[in-house]
């Protein structure tokens, strides 16, 4: 089974439990058949996360695409920022299952080529089409003369190395860091990457668990930050470093158990990136704080705009040989690690420079922080085009409107972004101005407008 909605704009994303299942182990395999017949390579690596329907899915895509001889390298148990180092490492294109930070009644894929490149928007309509069709039996591919051979693989211990090769620690001073897995992949690969460091760590939530038992794996939604912001305070840590359930994106909280904004910290990375190479390109998405343009250009850097999501950024970033990228949601992406995004090599860089200087995080981070955001606001709405069409109209006077990914308005010292979700049925908020009080009066006024568009 593949319903249609699983078929995202940078991924596959569904239900596979509960009383509205949209995809399942059939699926899995037509989506296997549909990927081997399509992939050039003829050979890919696989993995897959902590949720209970991990293995069955990735077994089922992984006898499709051997069924259409396509050899598969399976590492077993991964974040996806691991599949994307198993991809560069092996050269291979790559399929992850895992559903990031939803419920833990979804589960999905992300796919990239070699050397842990994006798929494209294009690859993606195709796959979708033929693994339907496969599913619903009106194509049938014939096996290949040559069944493609599996090959158990473990890359943890060579992530982790090739991790700690990219940022010195060594010197720094000794931190007392928490550590919150939310029970997803970053307890598997935090304690193999920072183990051999003079750390004291603190775990929240380090056993692998797809039921999170304790909250959800969404870093983004503020009630999920709670317990690390809590445990900084109650052991007097120097920060907490906060995952999403696949490991790929990280979220920092400073001293005083205070969030430090994923602008702020693409703007530390990249004034570090730019040290080691003046005039680089750095890759933001379109509702990056204006904070990070200006620092990148004062440091003599370059920023090069991208859409939002994985897919977008890391096509932006081999397309610039961009040596750094960031977004909101926190993911960052590095030219080292192939253009892809890790949250644990981001969390390295914020340690050492935390390791390096002897003030707190919250000092070291203020230099970076210029303007106030309103962090991302989402509204539940029946038709996002129209209410992004009336949002545009009522401000049409007040600044710019652009069109592209959803709708932004600029005027002097502020922005607000408004665009529909990627995965959900969703229209995501975001504001920066000069100070709290214009941001906050920006945020009601399109919140307002939003509303009365769906009393209508």
């Amino acid at each position: 089974m593949l319903a249609d909605g699983i078929f995202k704009a940078n991924d596959i994303r569904g239900l596979v439990s509960g009383p509205q299942i949209e995809w399942d182990s059939a699926g899995a395999e037509a989506l296997g058949q549909a990927f081997g017949r399509l992939n050039p390579d003829g050979a890919m690596v696989v993995s897959h996360d902590m949720r209970d329907s991990g293995p069955e899915l990735m077994e089922a895509f992984v006898a499709g695409a051997t069924s259409q001889g396509v050899d598969v390298t399976v590492i077993g148990l991964a974040s996806t920022d691991q599949l994307w180092f198993a991809s560069g490492w092996l050269d291979l294109p790559g399929a992850q299952f895992t559903a990031s930070h939803n419920p833990a009644a979804y589960n999905g894929v992300k796919f990239c080529q070699r050397q842990a490149q994006p798929v494209s928007p294009h690859f993606l309509v195709e796959l979708a089409d033929l693994s339907r069709q496969i599913d619903a039996g009106t194509v049938s591919l014939a096996p290949a003369a040559r069944p493609g051979q599996v090959t158990g693989r473990d890359l943890l211990d060579d992530y982790a190395a090739y991790l700690r090769s990219l940022v010195d620690l060594d010197r720094c001073r000794r931190l007392k860091v928490v550590i919150d897995a939310g029970n997803g992949m970053a307890g598997h690969t935090v304690p193999a990457v920072l183990g051999p460091y003079d750390l004291d760590l603190i775990g929240l939530y380090l056993d692998l668990d797809g039921s999170f038992p304790n909250h959800q794996p969404n870093p983004l939604v503020p009630e999920n930050l709670v317990d690390a912001q809590r445990a900084v305070v109650q052991h007097q840590a120097d920060l907490a470093l906060v995952f999403d359930g696949d490991a790929d994106r990280c979220f920092v909280i400073d001293e005083r158990g205070e969030v430090v904004a994923p602008s702020t910290i693409t703007a530390l990375i990249a004034v570090e990136q730019l040290a080691r190479e003046p005039g680089g390109v750095i890759v933001i998405n379109t509702i990056t704080s204006d904070a990070v343009r200006q620092i990148v250009s004062e440091r003599g850097g370059r920023v090069v705009e991208s859409r939002v999501g994985h897919t977008y950024v890391k096509a932006k970033m081999a397309e610039q040989r961009a040596i750094f990228g960031g977004e909101h949601s926190a993911h960052y992406y590095f030219r080292d690690f192939w253009g892809a995004d890790t949250g644990l090599l981001a969390g390295l860089h914020v340690l050492a420079r935390l390791g390096h200087d002897h003030r707190p995080l919250s000092e070291l981070v203020a230099e970076y922080t210029r303007f106030v955001g309103s962090g991302e606001i989402n509204s539940t709405v029946r038709d996002p085009d129209r209410c992004q069409a009336a949002v545009a109209q009522a401000f049409a006077g007040q600044g710019e409107v652009e069109w592209g990914d959803g709708v932004k308005v600029t005027g002097d010292g502020w922005w607000f972004n408004l665009r529909p979700s990627n995965t959900e049925p969703l229209l995501r908020l975001n504001v920066e101005a000069r100070d709290t009080v214009q941001m906050a009066s920006l945020r009601d006024q399109v919140l307002h407008v939003i509303a009365t568009e769906e009393a209508v």
